[in-house]
């Protein structure tokens, strides 16, 4: 797989994630976060068990062993996960919609920061302005608002750095392993623990409450945890987690013509504008390096 085809799965995984919205906001039924977020984690992990178990044969077979820091790292990898995801939604109940989804785009820039500062890895130019233009266009389409501070938005801007951690990770692992999938389950397995266990025990849902979500429950846990997350995971093999942040950023774009289409929310000028600043950078990422490998390819060699 090529950089340009790892870079079209990523932006399967947004489009994916993006659609998924709808069903978080209104097929939960009376499941509250923990519960949702573990089950249908959970879900996820047994719908990509049998390729996982698959391709973990395979290596075993080839290699004769999976590295024990292979398994503390795919744990580690979910524990962030789960935590990106709940100071996330704690952090929502205590602030509004509009900062939460502008100060959870932070992780974009804050990936090439990490990997460049802490990693020391080679981060080129275009990440920078395009990890700008996303967040930018991520602010634009959440209302273009002044930030109205609250406690809640602590939380949320914690919640960045997990993500930013969490994509981090997901490269690391898959590059590391050779075994995506199994990356993908282990994730699932850890995080989906963590959120039905917590659940469980602060949240105490019902049967019913089980059964009135169902449908969210098995379309977010197959389709966007089995499916977007290990997407994710397969194609971080391939291209660098800065351009990953990037192209994942644009979930806020697929979100909001989810909501157009199926809830007839409306799209207005301003926000049409912050989507296509996203979409320049995601372009932009994409391009940039691919004409500068070109660019040196065709340029003659020194003494020619």
């Amino acid at each position: 797989m090529n950089r340009l085809q790892a870079n079209g799965l990523l932006l399967l995984a947004a489009l994916i994630w993006g659609s998924t919205f709808v069903v978080q906001q209104v097929g939960t039924g009376g499941l509250k976060t923990m519960s949702f977020t573990g089950i249908r984690m959970l879900v996820g992990a047994c719908f990509v068990l049998p390729f996982a178990l698959r391709q973990y044969r395979q290596l075993v077979q080839a290699e004769k062993s999976f590295p024990a820091s292979g398994w503390f790292g795919i744990f580690c990898t979910g524990v962030v996960l789960f935590t990106a995801a709940a100071l996330q939604q704690y952090g929502i109940f205590h602030t509004t919609v509009t900062n939460a989804g502008f100060l959870t785009a932070i992780y974009v820039p804050l990936v090439p920061v990490i990997s460049l500062l802490v990693l020391k890895r080679n981060i080129h130019w275009s990440a920078w302005p395009a990890s700008v233009l996303c967040l930018l266009g991520t602010y634009i389409m959440s209302g273009a608002q002044a930030l109205d501070l609250k406690v809640g938005d602590i939380w949320v801007i914690a919640s960045s750095l997990f993500w930013a951690c969490h994509v981090i990770l997901v490269g690391t692992m898959a590059v590391r392993t050779r075994a995506p999938l199994v990356v993908a389950c282990g994730q699932f397995f850890v995080c989906g623990m963590c959120g039905t266990i917590l659940g469980i025990a602060v949240e105490q849902p019902s049967l019913i409450d089980l059964q009135s979500g169902l449908f969210g429950i098995l379309y977010a846990g197959m389709l966007s945890t089995g499916i977007g997350f290990t997407l994710q995971v397969v194609a971080q093999r391939f291209t660098h987690e800065a351009d990953a942040a990037i192209i994942l950023s644009s979930e806020t774009v697929f979100a909001a013509l989810a909501g157009f289409v199926f809830l007839g929310e409306r799209l207005t000028a301003l926000e049409l504008a912050g989507a296509s600043l996203i979409f320049i950078g995601i372009i932009a990422v994409q391009l940039l390096p691919m004409l500068r490998n070109r660019a040196r390819r065709l340029s003659p060699g020194k003494g020619a």
